[in-house]
């Protein structure tokens, strides 16, 4: 190989690069087509394959058949059908060009099919063109025709004979005509508007009657077909005396418009002849030539005597738009001839069909818009405006029809989401209506049921909830109950319940019925010990996969009178509430003895404890405080007073069932010196006690106050930050004066703050209960 010389393998290179350039360029024009064109001879045998449908239209032949494909020929027999185990498109009946499309207005003859598959729906046009084979012969309406020609006819007179029809179009139609021989006649081909062949017979000598009174003539006509086929006809001319005058029409072409649908009986036109001659040669008697088809004839009567033209059968623009029609005149010898067009003109006569050709009845309820739900084909067979064909559905449902391409299928989408909360079920109204005037439309309803799907949480009845129980409940009974529901149906809509075991509160002593929300408690509670807690419940549906919610419950408990009042002081070695006090017998009236100190593990109204003498020796010397529990002189001691008092004293608290407790307090009397002799002894003997302790309660009381301190600084500082609105709704108004701390403690977990006056009070109290 030269340098510079030509590389093959360029020339090589350049070639597949061309060739992919062009496959690339087909393939795009292929997948923009929106139908796929074939074309098969007409009389094939039942089983011919016409093509291999799958691979044409890009789908695998194994999922044929569990995507239900089909192949629907729109408005005719089905005489294709597809084999689903190869994809081929085959000959399922014997086709007919000739039947299948009658009418000669068009070389062409198309078979259109629509084919579908499902999951996903996908719709595909198929147009079949049948060409046509020369299967039909030329045949003569009339086997023998009879003209009757005047001895006096001047030599290149034109007759018109009857034309052979043949089915076949195109090249396999009639092509030419062929006269015997003939000294007189020759043949003069003509081609009509329509492309169609007829011969006139042409005077080409002068006849004479008293020479030959009759010339016997073949005609042949011969289509174009490979092999050709003819068809004869027998011509008998007889020729007649002279008649010097012929009619004469007042038009030689009369055009015409008729409304298709006239009625039956209707006046077309009415033509107008005349004859110069007299008598019975000018009397004018109106047919038709043999050059108006035999259709024409059944749609149009002509009246032979005064040549009006009538509607005959009821015309239909969608089956033939013209006719032509050749009238003869004629007296007794010669004839006349006139055309006559009728143009039928279209009316909006025919409503729009619609034709489901796939169908979903059931639409998940997560279906994404653009889902197809059905196509479908329309047909109008009005020509124009009147046959161009708008579909529509209501506005309001979210669904859209999608036109195809050549807008004669349409395919059902959804426009939005669907939800079967809020509608199950959709009755889709499909209005087709044409463009005529007046417009004509067609309605057809499809009923779409909406499957629900598992989109919807359990929504419990409240959040959060709250609930409020005695305490000393009975363990394994129900104590409360939660609710939830789920908006949706069947088996989504079916809720369970469970505790969260991971959500902090004593779940391990509470159990849940799955089935209704029934809460039961595993032991009793003791307000003493838990005020309140909190716990999570779940609540789960059964779709799958499965959708939860939870909610916080809170529990409450109520406190009830279940602990008796406890005795702090008197307080013996033994335990018993027993105390001996010692008072000097020159006390003044008032002179506090003792104060007997109670506890209740009770709050409220329950905690509340009262103080009573039951026993007492002298009724007059001793008082008890009520609410405090002061045992204080009532007068001086006498020396008549004895020297020792015993004082029964009765604590209870306020409960409905009021529980009690009781104290026994000894009061002896003795004289000053002794009083004050037994106080030195006790006074040394607890010095040595209290010596340590002082110190530690010292460090104690100093660390409570700094405390208290900080605590009213940050009160202050919080009440300031906080508008009076918020104050005022959650401040309490009643000033409740307890004697026990705790409940203070209790209602300040409450949330419930007392005015700052009763703070002050029950700090004041609770300091004294404690010292």
């Amino acid at each position: 190989r030269k340098a510079g010389g030509f590389k093959m393998e360029d020339f090589f290179l350049r070639k597949c690069w061309f060739t992919l350039v062009f496959l690339c360029f087909l393939a795009t024009i292929m997948s923009v087509s929106s139908v796929t064109h074939y074309s098969v001879p007409e009389e094939m045998e039942d089983g011919s394959v016409v093509a291999n449908l799958a691979a044409d239209l890009g789908l695998e032949v194994k999922t044929l058949k569990t995507r239900k494909m089909r192949v629907d020929v729109v408005a005719n027999k089905k005489y294709l059908d597809i084999n689903k185990d190869t994809g081929e498109l085959f000959i399922a009946e014997r086709i007919d060009r000739e039947l299948l499309c009658p009418l000669k207005t068009t070389t062409h003859c198309f078979l259109k099919l629509d084919a579908t598959i499902e999951n996903p729906i996908r719709m595909f046009n198929i147009e079949v063109e049948i060409t046509d084979i020369n299967d039909n012969a030329p045949h003569f309406r009339r086997g023998t025709m009879h003209l009757d020609i005047s001895e006096s006819s001047p030599v290149g007179e034109r007759f018109s004979l009857n034309n052979a029809a043949d089915p076949d179009v195109g090249a396999n139609s009639v092509k030419d005509y062929y006269l015997s021989a003939s000294d007189h006649f020759a043949l003069e081909i003509q081609t009509g508007r329509d492309g169609s062949k007829f011969a006139d017979l042409v005077l080409q000598k002068a006849l004479d009657r008293e020479q030959q009174a009759v010339h016997n003539l073949i005609l042949t006509a011969v289509d174009g077909g490979v092999p050709t086929r003819t068809g004869t006809a027998s011509i008998i001319v007889r020729v007649l005396d002279v008649n010097d005058n012929a009619p004469s029409f007042d038009k030689d072409k009369y055009v015409v418009d008729v409304m298709e649908n006239s009625p039956i009986g209707s006046l077309v036109m009415k033509l107008n002849a005349t004859d110069l001659d007299e008598g019975s040669n000018s009397d004018v008697v109106y047919s038709y030539s043999l050059y108006t088809s035999e259709r024409t004839q059944e749609m149009f009567q002509l009246n032979p005597e005064n040549g009006e033209i009538r509607v005959k059968e009821m015309i239909n623009y969608e089956d033939l738009k013209l006719y032509e029609l050749e009238v003869i005149a004629s007296d007794k010898g010669h004839n006349s001839l006139s055309d006559v067009t009728v143009r039928v003109e279209d009316v909006n006569d025919n409503q729009p069909e619609i034709e489901i050709t796939s169908f979903s009845s059931h639409i998940p309820e997560d279906a994404p818009p653009g889902t197809v739900v059905a196509l479908m084909g329309v047909t109008d067979i009005d020509s124009g405006v009147n046959g161009q064909v708008v579909c529509s559905v209501p506005a309001d449902l979210p669904f859209d029809l999608k036109p195809s391409p050549d807008g004669q299928s349409y395919s059902l989408v959804t426009r939005n989401h669907l939800d079967k909360e809020i509608t199950p079920m959709y009755n889709i109204a499909i209005t087709a209506t044409d463009l005529g005037s007046p417009a004509l439309s067609s309605v057809k309803v499809i009923q779409v049921e909406v499957l629900d799907v598992n989109d919807n949480s359990p929504l419990f009845t409240q959040s959060p909830y709250s609930f409020y129980i005695y305490e000393n409940n009975k363990a394994g009974r129900s104590i409360f109950s939660v609710k939830a529901t789920d908006a949706d149906g069947g088996e989504n809509s079916v809720v369970s319940y469970s505790l969260d075991r991971k959500s902090p509160g004593p779940t391990a002593f509470l159990n849940i019925n799955e089935a209704n929300g029934s809460i039961a408690a595993l032991k009793s509670f003791d307000f003493e010990t838990v005020k309140s807690f909190q716990f999570q419940v779940v609540a789960s549906d059964s779709g799958s996969p499965s959708l939860s919610s939870n909610v916080t419950v809170n529990v409450f408990i109520l406190d009830q009178n279940d602990n008796a009042p406890v005795i702090l002081y008197p307080v013996s070695s033994n335990g018993s509430a027993e105390g001996v006090e010692e008072v000097p017998r020159n006390v003044n009236t008032g002179h506090l003895v003792t104060k007997v100190r109670a506890y209740d593990a009770d709050i409220g109204y329950n905690g509340w404890l009262l103080f009573s003498l039951q026993e007492v020796t002298d009724h007059s010397l001793f008082g008890l405080d009520r609410y405090t529990g002061q045992i204080r002189t009532l007068r001086s001691f006498t020396e008549t007073d004895e020297a020792e008092h015993k004082l029964l004293i009765l604590v209870k608290d306020n409960g409905n069932v009021s529980l009690s407790a009781t104290a026994t307090v000894i009061v002896k009397v003795v004289e000053p010196k002794e009083a004050f002799a037994a106080s030195d002894v006790k006074s040394s003997a607890k010095d040595d006690e209290e010596t340590d302790v002082t110190f530690y309660l010292m460090i104690t009381l100093g660390s409570v106050s700094v405390l208290f301190l900080i605590s009213i600084i940050v009160l202050i500082a919080m009440q300031c930050s906080k508008s009076t609105e918020y104050t005022s709704k959650y401040l309490q108004e009643a000033n409740y004066d307890g004697t026990l701390c705790h409940s203070i403690q209790y209602r300040s977990g409450d949330k419930r703050i007392p005015e700052r006056s009763s703070v002050n009070e029950v700090t004041r109290k609770c300091w004294v209960f404690q010292k």
